[in-house]
């Protein structure tokens, strides 16, 4: 019986340390650099989300791509530009691209289209391209026009009634991944 207890704090010792040393990573690599290009290029544009928040929501989109084993994976940055660029939540954009291709893992060949824009049959560039054009289509043809949640988004977006209600479920997801980040970081004390 002791032999097993003594596995098991073993093993989330191990587990914590893993853990422990992927966050640390992430914010040296992240404060090195990457923050102060978000800084530098959010200068002077209304938002109401910080650095603080903004990296949480950075590592809370890169947490669940990486779940789902998502070549979107290396897009993170582009989508946090694009809800700030453009104003509206940041885990809108990959909730659109979760729902219509399972994270960009079901798409049109060459396509870069993870969002189902023009029925998925819309070619982009590359994912970047995608990310910023959609992100621009939302704000101007949908919330520009009036369409200020999910709900009225969803009614011209897609003729599914429940697209609206699939959406806020992985919008949910992102939400919850990003408190379990915030439990995390209160309870090891790090501070961003």
């Amino acid at each position: 019986m002791k032999y097993k207890l003594k596995q098991k704090i073993i093993l989330l010792i191990l587990i914590t340390g893993l853990f422990l040393a992927r966050a640390n990573s992430l914010l040296a690599k992240d404060s090195a650099g990457e923050s102060a290009k978000f800084r530098n290029h959010f200068k002077g544009k209304e938002e109401n989300l910080t650095s603080k928040n903004l990296y949480l929501k950075k590592w809370a989109i890169r947490s669940v791509l990486e779940r789902y084993k998502s070549p979107l994976i290396e897009e993170v940055d582009n989508f946090i530009l694009a809800c700030v660029t453009y104003n509206f939540d940041c885990y809108l954009l990959p909730s659109i691209a979760g729902l219509e291709s399972s994270f960009g893992l079901f798409v049109y060949p060459n396509s870069y289209n993870p969002f189902g824009w023009g029925g998925g049959r819309i070619i982009f560039s590359s994912w970047a391209e995608a990310i910023d054009k959609v992100a621009f289509g939302l704000k101007n043809n949908y919330i520009n026009q009036g369409a200020s949640n999910i709900w009225s988004i969803g009614i011209i977006y897609s003729e599914s009634p429940t697209w609206a209600s699939r959406i806020d479920w992985f919008m949910s997801e992102f939400k919850n991944e990003e408190n379990k980040i915030k439990l995390f970081l209160e309870k090891n004390s790090v501070k961003l």
